[in-house]
């Protein structure tokens, strides 16, 4: 009965119907694309050739699946003819080699498209390049890949595979290399959406431009589809179905027929996608109200000359294109990029303009019209900086002018205009900037803890050493050196926060779908790869975002502010690890359960794209070195004194760096071994060692919560010294305390542990002025040592055991007690470091101070200074004049 059940399953059908329509359909945008682009725009690019070269590799793709239905696919291979059997195998060579061909070219056509509108937008285009590199250059690895996938080459397509003939799992090759295209596909999805939404349009003309662009969301949704058949049909192979007989694991015929099927789609849907902005000008022609075009001139700032109507007077002086109707003008824009000529030919924006782009004569004084059947929105796209217009032809009132200068917007909706400087901020306006920032602190504590697990994780399928897993823990951290020394510093010095934002999102973005391969692979490089990558995104997000918590806001709460940043990164820590053991593993260790979790980083990396464009768009306060110079200069005097010949700020900075690689030292080294800690000395705890970890991370996150607390009543170099005592005790009491006790000393080192880094981070940033941006550089560089102590302390642990390796953090906690001994002592020290408002004595009444005359440390009068100092100019100014005047000698 099986057999029979068997022999009658057939998805070639399917197959086939799906393959051809689909294809049927992308030839038809084809031929709309060029009949718009050869009748209407008059012009053949290098993107419609690459396109032609797509559209002939799709051919032939989609003949080998469509021969391949005929000679077995979607049958079981136990059901496939005798004589079926070689044709079948060389159809599905054909397939293999020809599917990564094809999406390169469409790929392609659409990156060279994009090219013609970046004419004005370096980074547009250096973006778009970088992306046709990684196209081209992955699209003809993974060719030749598809090529020889086996060695010698003919026994790809034999039907018995000899001996001497080693082959790939093709199967597992096209899971590795999905996040590639996931990438690409994103990329070539958000990557013109920033120009899009600063043109300056109608509102819902600029929606129809932004959905046109947006088609490529289907390709991607499709990309996922074809994945989790991939995903399937490798299962399959590993376990049958379901224990039946049904099918074996060489069934490919059957198993990876609708993996075929969703690769068609994906190639003829991405054709189509690319095909529509082409097909614009042909449906603008024949089809102009259904465009949305421009019905009326006063839909762009015209009005009556002699009407008084006050929304037309208002609309000529915020449009740049109104034209003052003193008197008769004809008018012709000619967009920016177009080469307009005799004969209509332009040099960009081929894909969606039409050949004539006229106002018609703007007629006075009662009338003014517009011909509406040849303007094109896009040609408002990449406007410059001042605008360009012809100047024989049209002028712009001054009002104009400055209206465009004055306003950016996003889409319309979201005010653009630069905030103010994020150092001349009070409490209240700086908050909507914090929260923003601050889920990016969870997202980078939502990838440590995930991380853990998942390396762990991995450790168990792999039989990974000891040693190994040190590796990969020390590869996420090296990259904390890495980033902020080179490409992080870079984009944080020459563009500022939002850049760095953005940057360290893609970064990160991409390494989570590194994972994916390394899944597959279950491979200790790749993995290796990926911790690394994923630490440089999250190393390039703590370059930006430490410090701008710590300078966006009155600077005499930056500890208090980084402390409840960090406190949500680490709920992030203790959130991702609950999800790991009791949503995505439960328990099992099989490499499935490893393989599923790409999914969970799939989710994570669209999320992280999508995070990176609302910031794109947020307006982000952003300081600058002559900002945080004359920040530094309210207190010259102090900030100026020097301790042994070296500039305080300075000597404090370098403190600084040795007390944050040693703290995250001793904190990896412990987090390393808190797991076998607890089993050692509490062997039969029914909570287990995992729930005792959860509890620790919780109250390390409530530390950072009562550090921020403490704030407000103590200097916050007090804060540090009692927490860098309270580490140096508990880890020597770990080192001679078994049971319960022992399991308490873990609580309380992560509770100790608990604000130490804000504190450092916000405390050596004083005083630095133009050279504050560098010391946030080598201060997240001293992270790093998150890579160096737990390496030392391994080998200690496996000579004498986790107890005694204790030693190693109780000497480089006792390291990173020196900066707030220093701080403490030195007099020089003490006053740079200390917040102004803390140190305040009662103003004399000869002063004329009467603003405050005293600073509470409760958190109600904290709430009472920003409501009485909205504007930042005269909140820490003051304060730190009147703390000068206290400073100066005499």
């Amino acid at each position: 009965m099986a057999n029979d059940v068997a022999a009658n399953q057939n998805r070639g059908h399917e197959v086939l119907a799906v393959t051809v329509a689909l294809f049927v359909a992308a030839t038809f945008a084809v031929i709309l694309r060029f009949v718009s682009r050869i009748g209407i725009v008059k012009r053949i690019s290098a993107d419609d050739y690459a396109m032609i070269v797509a559209w002939l590799i799709a051919f032939g793709f989609s003949v080998s699946i469509c021969y391949g239905t005929s000679v077995g696919l979607g049958r079981h291979e136990a059901n496939v003819r005798e004589d079926h059997r070689a044709p079948l195998r060389q159809s599905q060579y054909a397939f293999l080699v020809l599917y990564n061909p094809a999406l390169m070219a469409t790929k392609t056509s659409i990156c060279l498209f994009y090219l013609t509108l970046a004419k004005n937008q370096q980074i547009f285009k250096w973006a778009t390049i970088a992306t046709l590199v990684v196209v081209n250059v992955a699209g003809i690895a993974l060719t030749f890949l598809n090529i020889f996938q086996c060695r010698p080459v003919h026994g790809a397509f034999q039907t018995t595979v000899p001996e001497n003939v080693k082959c790939l799992d093709i199967i597992a090759l096209y899971l590795s290399s999905a996040p590639i295209n996931i990438i690409t596909d994103l990329a070539l999805l958000f990557l013109p959406m920033p120009i899009l939404t600063a043109m300056r349009l109608p509102r819902n003309e600029k929606l129809i431009l932004i959905v046109t662009f947006s088609f490529g969301a289907f390709v991607a949704a499709v990309d996922v589809v074809r994945i989790a058949y991939l995903q399937d049909a490798s299962s399959s192979r590993a376990r049958g179905t379901s224990g039946s007989s049904l099918v074996n694991q060489q069934d490919l015929s059957w198993i990876a027929s609708l993996s075929f099927m969703w690769s068609a789609v994906e190639v003829d849907v991405g054709i189509i996608c690319a095909c529509v902005p082409g097909v614009k000008p042909l449906a603008a022609k024949f089809f102009p109200k259904l465009l949305g075009r421009i019905k009326h001139a006063r839909e762009y700032g015209y009005h009556h000359h002699g009407g008084g109507d006050a929304r037309g007077a208002e609309r000529i002086n915020s449009n740049p294109l109104a034209t003052p109707p003193s008197s008769p003008v004809k008018t012709r824009f000619t967009g920016i990029g177009h080469d307009n000529n005799a004969n209509g030919n332009m040099d960009s924006l081929n894909f969606m303009t039409t050949p004539e782009m006229n106002l018609n004569d703007l007629q006075q004084p009662d009338t003014v019209h517009t011909e509406t059947e040849n303007i094109d929105m896009v040609d408002f796209l990449n406007p410059p900086k001042s605008p360009s217009f012809n100047k024989r032809d049209t002028t712009l009132t001054a009002s104009s002018t400055k209206a465009r200068k004055g306003s950016m917007t996003v889409f319309d909706f979201v005010d653009m205009n630069n905030p103010k400087s994020m150092v001349r901020m009070s409490n209240r306006e700086s908050i909507p900037a914090l929260c923003f920032v601050t889920v990016l602190f969870f997202l980078w504590g939502f990838a440590y803890g995930l991380l853990s697990v998942l390396n762990a994780q991995f450790q168990r399928i792999a039989q990974v050493s000891n040693a190994q897993a040190q590796g990969l823990h020390a590869a996420y951290f090296a990259a904390y050196f890495v980033a902020p020394l080179t490409f992080g510093r870079l984009v944080f010095n020459k563009w500022g926060f939002r850049q760095t934002f953005i940057v360290g999102l893609c970064v990160y973005g991409t390494g989570t779908m590194i994972f994916w391969p390394s899944a597959v692979l279950v491979s200790y490089p790749a993995f290796l790869v990926s911790n690394f990558i994923v630490g440089l995104g999250v190393a390039t997000l703590e370059l930006g975002g430490n410090p701008f918590i710590a300078l966006c806001g009155p600077p005499e709460y930056a500890e208090i502010r980084l402390n409840i940043s960090q406190a949500v990164q680490a709920i992030g820590s203790v959130v991702s690890p609950l999800l790991a053991h009791k949503v995505l593993f439960k328990g099992v260790t099989d490499a499935p359960s490893l393989i599923d979790i790409q999914w969970t980083y799939l989710g994570i990396a669209l999320f992280v794209v999508v995070l990176a464009l609302i910031f794109f768009y947020l307006p982000i306060p952003e300081a600058s070195d002559e900002d945080l110079q004359r920040l530094a200069d309210e207190r010259e005097d102090v900030n100026s004194r020097k301790v042994g010949g070296i500039t305080v700020p300075y000597l404090t900075l370098a403190f600084g760096v040795l007390s944050q690689f040693c703290y995250v030292g001793g904190q990896e080294s412990v987090a390393g071994v808190i797991l076998q800690y607890v089993d050692l000395v509490k062997p039969e705890s029914k909570i287990g060692a995992f729930n005792y970890q959860v509890v620790g991370h919780t109250v390390f996150a409530a530390g950072r919560f009562l550090s921020a607390l403490a704030g407000l009543v103590l200097e916050p170099r007090w804060i540090v010294i009692f927490l860098y005592t309270g580490l140096i005790i508990t880890c020597t009491l770990a080192m001679n305390v078994t049971g319960y006790a022992g399991v308490a000393m873990i609580v309380l080192i992560l509770f100790f542990e608990s604000g130490i880094f804000s504190i450092i981070f916000a405390m050596c940033l004083r005083g630095l002025g133009s050279r504050t941006k560098m010391g946030a550089v080598v201060l997240t560089a001293a992270t790093s040592g998150g890579a160096v102590i737990p390496v030392i302390m391994e080998p200690v642990n496996r000579s004498r055991g986790i107890g005694y390796g204790f030693s190693i953090p109780v000497a480089v906690f006792a390291f990173g007690l020196l900066l707030p001994l220093y701080a403490t002592i030195v007099p020089a020290a003490r006053q740079q470091v200390d917040p102004v408002f803390k140190r305040r004595d009662k103003p004399a009444a000869s002063e004329g101070a009467s603003t405050a005359s005293k600073v509470g440390r409760s958190y109600r009068n904290v709430v009472k200074r920003s409501k009485r100092w909205p504007d930042a100019s005269d909140s820490p100014q003051t304060e730190h004049v009147e703390q000068k005047r206290r400073d100066s000698p005499g």
